[in-house]
Protein backbone atom coordinates (compact mmCIF):
# COMPACT_ATOMS: atom_id res chain seq x y z
CA UNK A 1 0.00 0.00 0.00
CA UNK A 2 2.88 2.45 0.77
CA UNK A 3 4.61 1.54 -2.45
CA UNK A 4 1.44 2.35 -4.39
CA UNK A 5 1.25 5.81 -2.73
CA UNK A 6 4.85 6.56 -3.64
CA UNK A 7 4.15 5.56 -7.22
CA UNK A 8 1.17 7.93 -7.30
CA UNK A 9 3.25 10.83 -5.93
CA UNK A 10 5.94 10.11 -8.46
CA UNK A 11 3.30 10.15 -11.16
CA UNK A 12 1.97 13.51 -9.93
CA UNK A 13 5.43 15.02 -9.86
CA UNK A 14 6.02 13.78 -13.37
CA UNK A 15 2.64 15.24 -14.35
CA UNK A 16 3.67 18.64 -13.13
CA UNK A 17 6.86 18.47 -15.17
CA UNK A 18 4.89 17.34 -18.13
CA UNK A 19 2.44 20.23 -17.66
CA UNK A 20 5.30 22.64 -17.77
CA UNK A 21 6.48 21.03 -20.94
CA UNK A 22 2.94 21.18 -22.28
CA UNK A 23 2.91 24.89 -22.01
CA UNK A 24 5.71 24.90 -24.50
CA UNK A 25 3.79 22.65 -26.99
CA UNK A 26 1.70 23.70 -29.98
CA UNK A 27 -2.06 23.59 -30.08
CA UNK A 28 -2.26 20.28 -31.87
CA UNK A 29 0.21 18.79 -29.55
CA UNK A 30 -1.77 20.14 -26.63
CA UNK A 31 -4.96 18.54 -27.88
CA UNK A 32 -3.23 15.22 -28.28
CA UNK A 33 -1.64 15.62 -24.96
CA UNK A 34 -4.99 16.57 -23.38
CA UNK A 35 -6.55 13.44 -24.69
CA UNK A 36 -3.65 11.49 -23.34
CA UNK A 37 -4.02 13.18 -20.02
CA UNK A 38 -7.72 12.48 -19.89
CA UNK A 39 -7.02 8.86 -20.52
CA UNK A 40 -4.35 9.03 -17.90
CA UNK A 41 -6.74 10.71 -15.41
CA UNK A 42 -9.27 8.02 -16.03
CA UNK A 43 -6.59 5.48 -15.43
CA UNK A 44 -5.56 7.23 -12.23
CA UNK A 45 -9.15 7.48 -11.10
CA UNK A 46 -9.57 3.82 -11.84
CA UNK A 47 -6.44 3.17 -9.87
CA UNK A 48 -7.80 5.24 -7.00
CA UNK A 49 -10.98 3.21 -7.01
CA UNK A 50 -8.95 0.09 -7.07
CA UNK A 51 -6.83 1.45 -4.22
CA UNK A 52 -9.95 2.22 -2.24
CA UNK A 53 -11.27 -1.23 -2.98
CA UNK A 54 -7.94 -2.67 -1.96
CA UNK A 55 -8.05 -0.69 1.27
CA UNK A 56 -11.56 -1.93 1.97
CA UNK A 57 -10.43 -5.47 1.11
CA UNK A 58 -7.42 -5.06 3.41
CA UNK A 59 -9.69 -3.95 6.23
CA UNK A 60 -11.98 -6.86 5.56
CA UNK A 61 -8.97 -9.12 5.31
CA UNK A 62 -7.71 -7.76 8.61
CA UNK A 63 -11.07 -8.36 10.23
CA UNK A 64 -11.16 -11.80 8.66
CA UNK A 65 -7.69 -12.52 10.00
CA UNK A 66 -8.76 -11.37 13.45
CA UNK A 67 -11.87 -13.55 13.24
CA UNK A 68 -9.73 -16.46 12.03
CA UNK A 69 -7.29 -15.89 14.87
CA UNK A 70 -10.17 -15.84 17.36
CA UNK A 71 -11.67 -18.94 15.76
CA UNK A 72 -8.24 -20.59 15.76
CA UNK A 73 -7.85 -19.82 19.47
CA UNK A 74 -11.35 -21.08 20.14
CA UNK A 75 -10.62 -24.22 18.14
CA UNK A 76 -7.45 -24.70 20.11
CA UNK A 77 -9.37 -24.30 23.37
CA UNK A 78 -12.03 -26.72 22.12
CA UNK A 79 -9.36 -29.17 21.04
CA UNK A 80 -7.76 -28.91 24.45
CA UNK A 81 -11.14 -29.43 26.14
CA UNK A 82 -11.87 -32.38 23.85
CA UNK A 83 -8.49 -33.83 24.65
CA UNK A 84 -9.11 -33.36 28.36
CA UNK A 85 -12.60 -34.81 28.06
CA UNK A 86 -11.25 -37.73 26.05
CA UNK A 87 -8.62 -38.36 28.69
CA UNK A 88 -11.28 -38.15 31.43
CA UNK A 89 -13.58 -40.48 29.51
CA UNK A 90 -10.73 -42.88 28.97
CA UNK A 91 -9.96 -42.81 32.69
CA UNK A 92 -13.64 -43.22 33.51
CA UNK A 93 -13.88 -46.12 31.10
CA UNK A 94 -10.92 -47.75 32.80
CA UNK A 95 -12.63 -47.21 36.16
CA UNK A 96 -15.87 -48.69 34.80
CA UNK A 97 -14.01 -51.71 33.46
CA UNK A 98 -12.29 -52.16 36.81
CA UNK A 99 -15.59 -51.68 38.65
CA UNK A 100 -17.29 -54.18 36.36
CA UNK A 101 -14.49 -56.65 37.00
CA UNK A 102 -14.78 -56.06 40.75
CA UNK A 103 -18.56 -56.46 40.62
CA UNK A 104 -18.27 -59.69 38.65
CA UNK A 105 -15.82 -60.99 41.22
CA UNK A 106 -18.15 -59.92 44.04
CA UNK A 107 -21.13 -61.54 42.32
CA UNK A 108 -19.17 -64.74 41.83
CA UNK A 109 -18.01 -64.61 45.44
CA UNK A 110 -21.52 -63.89 46.71
CA UNK A 111 -22.98 -66.59 44.47
CA UNK A 112 -20.43 -69.02 45.84
CA UNK A 113 -21.32 -67.98 49.39
CA UNK A 114 -25.04 -68.35 48.69
CA UNK A 115 -24.52 -71.78 47.12
CA UNK A 116 -22.50 -72.75 50.18
CA UNK A 117 -25.24 -71.40 52.47
CA UNK A 118 -27.88 -73.34 50.53
CA UNK A 119 -25.83 -76.53 50.89
CA UNK A 120 -25.38 -75.83 54.60
CA UNK A 121 -29.10 -75.09 55.01
CA UNK A 122 -30.00 -78.32 53.21
CA UNK A 123 -27.67 -80.29 55.49
CA UNK A 124 -29.07 -78.58 58.56
CA UNK A 125 -32.64 -79.29 57.43
CA UNK A 126 -31.89 -82.98 56.90
CA UNK A 127 -30.34 -83.17 60.37
CA UNK A 128 -33.28 -81.27 61.89
CA UNK A 129 -35.72 -83.65 60.17
CA UNK A 130 -33.82 -86.59 61.65
CA UNK A 131 -34.03 -85.03 65.11
CA UNK A 132 -37.77 -84.45 64.64
CA UNK A 133 -38.64 -87.84 63.19
CA UNK A 134 -36.42 -90.14 65.23
CA UNK A 135 -35.47 -90.79 68.85
CA UNK A 136 -32.53 -93.04 67.96
CA UNK A 137 -29.50 -91.16 69.28
CA UNK A 138 -26.94 -93.27 67.41
CA UNK A 139 -28.70 -92.93 64.03
CA UNK A 140 -29.24 -89.16 64.36
CA UNK A 141 -25.70 -88.32 65.51
CA UNK A 142 -23.99 -90.60 63.00
CA UNK A 143 -26.04 -89.13 60.17
CA UNK A 144 -25.18 -85.59 61.32
CA UNK A 145 -21.43 -86.36 61.35
CA UNK A 146 -21.53 -87.93 57.90
CA UNK A 147 -23.47 -84.99 56.44
CA UNK A 148 -21.05 -82.52 58.06
CA UNK A 149 -17.97 -84.32 56.76
CA UNK A 150 -19.36 -84.52 53.23
CA UNK A 151 -20.65 -80.93 52.86
CA UNK A 152 -17.48 -79.32 54.30
CA UNK A 153 -15.09 -81.65 52.49
CA UNK A 154 -13.06 -82.12 55.67
CA UNK A 155 -10.88 -85.02 56.79
CA UNK A 156 -13.37 -86.06 59.47
CA UNK A 157 -15.19 -85.18 62.66
CA UNK A 158 -16.17 -86.88 65.91
CA UNK A 159 -18.25 -86.39 69.05
CA UNK A 160 -16.87 -87.10 72.52
CA UNK A 161 -18.88 -87.15 75.76
CA UNK A 162 -17.71 -86.21 79.23
CA UNK A 163 -18.29 -88.66 82.06
CA UNK A 164 -20.52 -87.68 84.99
CA UNK A 165 -17.49 -86.74 87.11
CA UNK A 166 -16.15 -84.68 84.17
CA UNK A 167 -12.73 -86.29 84.43
CA UNK A 168 -12.56 -88.03 81.04
CA UNK A 169 -13.74 -87.50 77.47
CA UNK A 170 -14.70 -90.54 75.36
CA UNK A 171 -15.08 -90.49 71.57
CA UNK A 172 -18.50 -92.09 71.01
CA UNK A 173 -19.26 -91.25 67.35
CA UNK A 174 -17.08 -90.38 64.35
CA UNK A 175 -16.99 -89.95 60.58
CA UNK A 176 -13.55 -90.03 58.90
CA UNK A 177 -12.26 -89.50 55.34
CA UNK A 178 -8.57 -89.12 55.90
CA UNK A 179 -7.69 -89.46 59.56
CA UNK A 180 -7.25 -92.64 61.62
CA UNK A 181 -10.24 -93.80 63.69
CA UNK A 182 -10.26 -92.80 67.35
CA UNK A 183 -13.64 -94.34 68.22
CA UNK A 184 -13.70 -95.28 71.90
CA UNK A 185 -10.62 -93.19 72.63
CA UNK A 186 -10.67 -92.00 76.27
CA UNK A 187 -8.76 -88.79 77.07
CA UNK A 188 -8.28 -87.41 80.59
CA UNK A 189 -9.62 -83.87 80.80
CA UNK A 190 -6.43 -82.92 82.66
CA UNK A 191 -4.64 -83.12 79.28
CA UNK A 192 -6.71 -80.31 77.73
CA UNK A 193 -7.67 -78.09 80.67
CA UNK A 194 -7.63 -74.82 78.68
CA UNK A 195 -9.75 -76.27 75.88
CA UNK A 196 -12.16 -77.76 78.44
CA UNK A 197 -12.50 -74.37 80.17
CA UNK A 198 -13.51 -72.72 76.87
CA UNK A 199 -15.99 -75.49 76.15
CA UNK A 200 -17.55 -75.01 79.59
CA UNK A 201 -18.00 -71.34 78.69
CA UNK A 202 -19.85 -72.42 75.50
CA UNK A 203 -17.09 -71.04 73.26
CA UNK A 204 -16.36 -72.42 69.79
CA UNK A 205 -12.68 -72.19 68.78
CA UNK A 206 -10.12 -73.61 66.33
CA UNK A 207 -6.50 -74.53 66.89
CA UNK A 208 -3.63 -76.67 65.59
CA UNK A 209 -1.71 -79.01 67.87
CA UNK A 210 2.03 -78.48 67.94
CA UNK A 211 2.53 -82.09 68.97
CA UNK A 212 0.59 -84.35 66.57
CA UNK A 213 -1.44 -87.23 67.98
CA UNK A 214 -3.03 -90.27 66.35
CA UNK A 215 -4.85 -88.00 63.88
CA UNK A 216 -1.58 -86.46 62.65
CA UNK A 217 -0.98 -82.77 62.01
CA UNK A 218 -4.44 -81.32 61.52
CA UNK A 219 -6.32 -78.07 62.10
CA UNK A 220 -9.12 -78.62 64.62
CA UNK A 221 -12.41 -76.81 65.23
CA UNK A 222 -13.98 -77.53 68.65
CA UNK A 223 -17.64 -76.78 69.43
CA UNK A 224 -19.35 -77.54 72.76
CA UNK A 225 -22.45 -79.76 72.87
CA UNK A 226 -24.59 -78.36 75.66
CA UNK A 227 -28.16 -77.91 76.87
CA UNK A 228 -29.80 -76.18 79.82
CA UNK A 229 -28.34 -78.78 82.17
CA UNK A 230 -24.72 -78.25 81.17
CA UNK A 231 -22.05 -79.34 78.68
CA UNK A 232 -22.50 -82.92 77.48
CA UNK A 233 -19.35 -83.13 75.35
CA UNK A 234 -17.74 -81.63 72.26
CA UNK A 235 -17.81 -81.80 68.47
CA UNK A 236 -14.38 -81.82 66.78
CA UNK A 237 -13.81 -81.16 63.05
CA UNK A 238 -10.48 -81.85 61.29
CA UNK A 239 -8.85 -80.16 58.26
CA UNK A 240 -5.38 -80.19 56.77
CA UNK A 241 -2.83 -78.29 58.86
CA UNK A 242 -2.48 -75.39 56.41
CA UNK A 243 -6.27 -74.81 56.20
CA UNK A 244 -8.68 -73.05 58.53
CA UNK A 245 -12.42 -72.85 59.11
CA UNK A 246 -14.28 -69.76 57.86
CA UNK A 247 -17.19 -68.02 59.61
CA UNK A 248 -19.87 -69.91 57.65
CA UNK A 249 -18.32 -73.28 58.46
CA UNK A 250 -18.01 -72.37 62.14
CA UNK A 251 -21.66 -71.29 62.22
CA UNK A 252 -22.77 -74.55 60.59
CA UNK A 253 -20.71 -76.58 63.08
CA UNK A 254 -22.32 -74.69 65.98
CA UNK A 255 -25.81 -75.32 64.61
CA UNK A 256 -25.07 -79.02 64.09
CA UNK A 257 -23.70 -79.22 67.65
CA UNK A 258 -26.94 -77.63 68.93
CA UNK A 259 -29.07 -80.09 66.98
CA UNK A 260 -26.99 -82.98 68.29
CA UNK A 261 -27.50 -81.70 71.84
CA UNK A 262 -31.28 -81.65 71.28
CA UNK A 263 -31.24 -85.14 69.75
CA UNK A 264 -29.09 -86.57 72.54
CA UNK A 265 -31.21 -85.04 75.29
CA UNK A 266 -34.46 -86.17 73.61
CA UNK A 267 -33.15 -89.68 73.06
CA UNK A 268 -31.95 -90.00 76.64
CA UNK A 269 -35.19 -88.62 78.02
CA UNK A 270 -37.08 -91.07 75.82
CA UNK A 271 -34.93 -93.95 77.01
CA UNK A 272 -35.46 -92.90 80.61
CA UNK A 273 -39.21 -92.59 80.01
CA UNK A 274 -39.29 -95.99 78.32
CA UNK A 275 -37.45 -97.51 81.24
CA UNK A 276 -39.95 -95.91 83.62
CA UNK A 277 -42.88 -97.10 81.50
CA UNK A 278 -41.45 -100.63 81.44
CA UNK A 279 -40.97 -100.53 85.20
CA UNK A 280 -44.48 -99.13 85.73
CA UNK A 281 -45.93 -101.81 83.45
CA UNK A 282 -44.04 -104.44 85.45
CA UNK A 283 -45.31 -102.98 88.71
CA UNK A 284 -48.83 -102.69 87.32
CA UNK A 285 -48.69 -106.31 86.21
CA UNK A 286 -47.46 -107.31 89.67
CA UNK A 287 -50.32 -105.32 91.18
CA UNK A 288 -52.87 -106.97 88.86
CA UNK A 289 -51.44 -110.39 89.61
CA UNK A 290 -51.53 -109.62 93.32
CA UNK A 291 -55.12 -108.36 93.15
CA UNK A 292 -56.17 -111.35 91.09
CA UNK A 293 -54.51 -113.73 93.52
CA UNK A 294 -55.97 -111.93 96.56
CA UNK A 295 -59.41 -111.81 94.94
CA UNK A 296 -59.36 -115.55 94.28
CA UNK A 297 -58.06 -116.22 97.75
CA UNK A 298 -60.70 -113.99 99.37
CA UNK A 299 -63.62 -115.24 97.33
CA UNK A 300 -63.86 -118.56 99.18
CA UNK A 301 -63.80 -117.11 102.74
CA UNK A 302 -66.24 -114.33 101.75
CA UNK A 303 -68.56 -116.93 100.24
CA UNK A 304 -68.35 -118.88 103.48
CA UNK A 305 -69.05 -115.65 105.41
CA UNK A 306 -72.18 -115.02 103.31
CA UNK A 307 -73.35 -118.55 103.95
CA UNK A 308 -72.66 -118.19 107.67
CA UNK A 309 -74.54 -114.86 107.76
CA UNK A 310 -77.47 -116.46 105.99
CA UNK A 311 -77.50 -119.36 108.46
CA UNK A 312 -77.20 -116.86 111.35
CA UNK A 313 -80.16 -114.94 109.97
CA UNK A 314 -82.25 -118.12 109.83
CA UNK A 315 -81.26 -119.05 113.35
CA UNK A 316 -82.04 -115.60 114.78
CA UNK A 317 -85.38 -115.51 112.99
CA UNK A 318 -86.28 -118.91 114.40
CA UNK A 319 -85.45 -117.69 117.89
CA UNK A 320 -87.37 -114.46 117.17
CA UNK A 321 -84.26 -112.42 117.93
CA UNK A 322 -84.18 -110.84 114.46
CA UNK A 323 -87.26 -109.09 113.16
CA UNK A 324 -87.14 -107.18 109.85
CA UNK A 325 -87.00 -103.50 110.69
CA UNK A 326 -85.88 -102.17 107.28
CA UNK A 327 -86.84 -98.55 106.73
CA UNK A 328 -87.15 -97.69 110.40
CA UNK A 329 -84.85 -95.09 112.02
CA UNK A 330 -81.72 -96.49 113.67
CA UNK A 331 -82.92 -95.37 117.11
CA UNK A 332 -86.04 -97.59 116.78
CA UNK A 333 -84.15 -100.66 115.60
CA UNK A 334 -82.71 -103.28 117.93
CA UNK A 335 -78.96 -103.61 118.36
CA UNK A 336 -79.04 -107.14 116.92
CA UNK A 337 -80.84 -105.86 113.80
CA UNK A 338 -78.43 -102.95 113.35
CA UNK A 339 -75.32 -105.07 113.84
CA UNK A 340 -76.64 -107.77 111.58
CA UNK A 341 -77.42 -105.22 108.84
CA UNK A 342 -73.91 -103.76 109.10
CA UNK A 343 -72.45 -107.26 108.84
CA UNK A 344 -74.61 -108.04 105.80
CA UNK A 345 -73.82 -104.74 104.01
CA UNK A 346 -70.08 -105.04 104.53
CA UNK A 347 -70.11 -108.64 103.33
CA UNK A 348 -72.00 -107.58 100.19
CA UNK A 349 -69.53 -104.75 99.69
CA UNK A 350 -66.54 -107.09 99.93
CA UNK A 351 -68.23 -109.53 97.57
CA UNK A 352 -68.85 -106.75 95.06
CA UNK A 353 -65.21 -105.61 95.31
CA UNK A 354 -63.91 -109.14 94.75
CA UNK A 355 -66.26 -109.71 91.81
CA UNK A 356 -65.31 -106.38 90.23
CA UNK A 357 -61.61 -107.17 90.59
CA UNK A 358 -62.05 -110.59 89.03
CA UNK A 359 -64.20 -109.24 86.19
CA UNK A 360 -61.70 -106.49 85.44
CA UNK A 361 -58.83 -108.95 85.49
CA UNK A 362 -60.68 -111.27 83.08
CA UNK A 363 -61.49 -108.34 80.78
CA UNK A 364 -57.86 -107.24 80.66
CA UNK A 365 -56.75 -110.81 80.08
CA UNK A 366 -59.37 -111.22 77.33
CA UNK A 367 -61.01 -114.27 78.91
CA UNK A 368 -64.30 -112.70 80.04
CA UNK A 369 -67.22 -114.63 78.48
CA UNK A 370 -68.97 -112.82 75.63
CA UNK A 371 -72.25 -114.24 74.32
CA UNK A 372 -73.82 -112.00 71.66
CA UNK A 373 -77.59 -112.12 71.25
CA UNK A 374 -80.25 -110.02 69.56
CA UNK A 375 -81.77 -107.50 71.97
CA UNK A 376 -84.98 -105.53 71.38
CA UNK A 377 -84.33 -102.58 73.64
CA UNK A 378 -87.97 -101.43 73.70
CA UNK A 379 -88.84 -104.69 75.50
CA UNK A 380 -85.52 -105.36 77.25
CA UNK A 381 -85.02 -102.03 79.02
CA UNK A 382 -88.24 -101.55 81.09
CA UNK A 383 -87.62 -104.53 83.45
CA UNK A 384 -84.05 -103.30 83.94
CA UNK A 385 -85.19 -99.75 84.76
CA UNK A 386 -88.07 -100.70 87.09
CA UNK A 387 -85.94 -101.15 90.29
CA UNK A 388 -84.32 -97.77 89.72
CA UNK A 389 -87.70 -96.06 89.36
CA UNK A 390 -88.70 -97.41 92.77
CA UNK A 391 -85.32 -96.50 94.25
CA UNK A 392 -85.53 -92.88 93.04
CA UNK A 393 -89.06 -92.51 94.49
CA UNK A 394 -87.78 -93.67 97.87
CA UNK A 395 -85.05 -91.03 97.69
CA UNK A 396 -87.35 -88.26 96.42
CA UNK A 397 -85.55 -88.15 93.07
CA UNK A 398 -87.24 -87.84 89.67
CA UNK A 399 -86.64 -90.63 87.12
CA UNK A 400 -87.33 -90.04 83.41
CA UNK A 401 -86.86 -92.44 80.50
CA UNK A 402 -87.16 -91.62 76.81
CA UNK A 403 -86.86 -94.72 74.62
CA UNK A 404 -87.52 -94.33 70.89
CA UNK A 405 -90.21 -96.67 69.56
CA UNK A 406 -88.53 -97.48 66.24
CA UNK A 407 -85.26 -98.81 67.65
CA UNK A 408 -83.61 -101.55 65.54
CA UNK A 409 -82.45 -104.79 67.16
CA UNK A 410 -79.08 -104.61 68.88
CA UNK A 411 -76.66 -107.54 68.59
CA UNK A 412 -74.37 -107.67 71.65
CA UNK A 413 -73.73 -109.45 74.96
CA UNK A 414 -76.79 -108.70 77.10
CA UNK A 415 -74.93 -109.37 80.36
CA UNK A 416 -72.30 -106.78 79.47
CA UNK A 417 -74.93 -104.20 78.46
CA UNK A 418 -76.89 -104.83 81.67
CA UNK A 419 -73.74 -104.40 83.73
CA UNK A 420 -72.95 -101.11 81.94
CA UNK A 421 -76.39 -99.56 82.44
CA UNK A 422 -76.73 -100.85 86.01
CA UNK A 423 -73.40 -99.31 86.99
CA UNK A 424 -74.23 -95.92 85.40
CA UNK A 425 -77.74 -95.81 86.93
CA UNK A 426 -76.38 -96.85 90.33
CA UNK A 427 -73.90 -93.97 90.17
CA UNK A 428 -76.67 -91.58 89.12
CA UNK A 429 -78.83 -92.62 92.07
CA UNK A 430 -75.84 -92.46 94.42
CA UNK A 431 -74.77 -88.90 93.52
CA UNK A 432 -78.10 -87.19 92.69
CA UNK A 433 -79.56 -84.98 95.46
CA UNK A 434 -83.28 -85.11 96.37
CA UNK A 435 -85.69 -83.27 94.06
CA UNK A 436 -83.21 -83.62 91.17
CA UNK A 437 -83.64 -85.64 87.98
CA UNK A 438 -82.16 -88.83 86.50
CA UNK A 439 -82.72 -89.34 82.77
CA UNK A 440 -82.03 -92.19 80.35
CA UNK A 441 -82.46 -91.56 76.63
CA UNK A 442 -82.10 -94.12 73.82
CA UNK A 443 -81.88 -93.21 70.13
CA UNK A 444 -80.80 -94.87 66.88
CA UNK A 445 -78.26 -93.06 64.65
CA UNK A 446 -77.41 -94.67 61.31
CA UNK A 447 -75.61 -97.90 62.23
CA UNK A 448 -75.35 -97.17 65.96
CA UNK A 449 -77.40 -96.95 69.13
CA UNK A 450 -76.80 -94.03 71.50
CA UNK A 451 -77.72 -94.31 75.17
CA UNK A 452 -77.44 -91.22 77.37
CA UNK A 453 -77.55 -91.49 81.17
CA UNK A 454 -77.76 -88.04 82.78
CA UNK A 455 -78.42 -86.66 86.23
CA UNK A 456 -78.85 -83.13 87.56
CA UNK A 457 -77.80 -81.48 90.78
CA UNK A 458 -74.12 -82.33 90.63
CA UNK A 459 -71.19 -81.32 88.43
CA UNK A 460 -67.91 -83.22 88.16
CA UNK A 461 -64.96 -80.78 88.32
CA UNK A 462 -63.12 -80.41 85.02
CA UNK A 463 -59.87 -81.66 86.55
CA UNK A 464 -61.64 -84.87 87.65
CA UNK A 465 -63.25 -85.77 84.30
CA UNK A 466 -60.09 -87.35 82.93
CA UNK A 467 -59.69 -89.54 86.03
CA UNK A 468 -63.13 -91.03 86.63
CA UNK A 469 -62.45 -94.07 84.41
CA UNK A 470 -59.24 -94.95 86.30
CA UNK A 471 -59.28 -98.00 88.54
CA UNK A 472 -60.02 -97.33 92.22
CA UNK A 473 -60.66 -93.63 91.56
CA UNK A 474 -63.59 -92.00 93.37
CA UNK A 475 -64.63 -88.34 93.26
CA UNK A 476 -63.90 -86.85 96.70
CA UNK A 477 -66.93 -85.97 98.88
CA UNK A 478 -69.44 -86.79 96.14
CA UNK A 479 -71.24 -89.80 97.75
CA UNK A 480 -74.28 -88.00 99.15
CA UNK A 481 -75.95 -91.20 100.40
CA UNK A 482 -72.76 -92.65 101.94
CA UNK A 483 -73.18 -95.94 100.13
CA UNK A 484 -69.48 -96.46 99.43
CA UNK A 485 -68.12 -98.21 96.39
CA UNK A 486 -65.13 -100.02 94.95
CA UNK A 487 -63.92 -97.33 92.54
CA UNK A 488 -63.88 -99.98 89.80
CA UNK A 489 -67.36 -99.48 88.33
CA UNK A 490 -66.55 -96.91 85.62
CA UNK A 491 -63.28 -98.67 84.77
CA UNK A 492 -65.33 -101.86 84.16
CA UNK A 493 -67.91 -99.86 82.15
CA UNK A 494 -65.24 -98.46 79.85
CA UNK A 495 -63.58 -101.86 79.35
CA UNK A 496 -66.95 -103.49 78.55
CA UNK A 497 -67.91 -100.76 76.06
CA UNK A 498 -64.54 -100.92 74.32
CA UNK A 499 -64.90 -104.69 74.04
CA UNK A 500 -68.24 -104.10 72.29
CA UNK A 501 -66.46 -101.72 69.82
CA UNK A 502 -68.32 -98.77 71.32
CA UNK A 503 -67.34 -95.46 72.91
CA UNK A 504 -68.28 -93.57 76.07
CA UNK A 505 -67.93 -89.84 76.69
CA UNK A 506 -68.79 -87.71 79.70
CA UNK A 507 -69.78 -84.05 79.93
CA UNK A 508 -70.47 -82.13 83.12
CA UNK A 509 -71.64 -78.51 83.10
CA UNK A 510 -74.50 -76.22 84.11
CA UNK A 511 -75.73 -78.55 86.84
CA UNK A 512 -75.90 -81.71 84.67
CA UNK A 513 -73.61 -84.69 84.23
CA UNK A 514 -74.18 -86.88 81.17
CA UNK A 515 -72.59 -90.17 80.07
CA UNK A 516 -73.08 -90.80 76.33
CA UNK A 517 -72.66 -94.40 75.10
CA UNK A 518 -72.47 -95.21 71.37
CA UNK A 519 -72.67 -98.90 70.37
CA UNK A 520 -72.65 -100.44 66.88
CA UNK A 521 -75.86 -102.29 65.98
CA UNK A 522 -73.85 -105.45 65.48
CA UNK A 523 -71.09 -106.05 68.02
CA UNK A 524 -71.19 -109.84 67.79
CA UNK A 525 -67.38 -109.95 67.57
CA UNK A 526 -65.27 -109.08 70.57
CA UNK A 527 -63.05 -106.03 69.99
CA UNK A 528 -59.64 -106.47 71.57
Amino acid sequence: MNELGQQIRAVLERSEKLWQEVEQLSSSEKRSLAESLNDFAKTVKSLQVQVENIQVSQEQLSETRQALDAERQRSQRLAKQVEERTAALSHLNEQLLQLNTDLEQQVQSRTSELEQLLRFEAVLKRITDKVRDSLDESHIVQTALQELTQVLGIKGCDIAFFNTQETTSTVSYESTQGVPSTLGWVTPIAQFVEEYRQLQQHHCFQFCKLVPDLRGEVAILACPIFDNQGVLGNLLLFKRREESFDAQEIRLAQQVANQCAIAIRQARLYQAAQAQVTELERLNQLKDDFLSTVSHELRTPVTNMKMAIHMLSRSLEQNQLLVSQVGQPDAQRSKIDRYFQILLNECERETSLINDLLDLQRLEAGVQPYVPAEIKLIDWLPPLLAPFEQRTRNRQQRFESDIALNLPALMCDSASLERILTELLNNACKYTPPQETIQITVRANNETIQIDVCNSGIVIPANELGLIFDKFYRIPKADRWQQGGTGLGLALVKKLIERMAGTIQVESAEGWTCFAIVLPLNSSKVSC
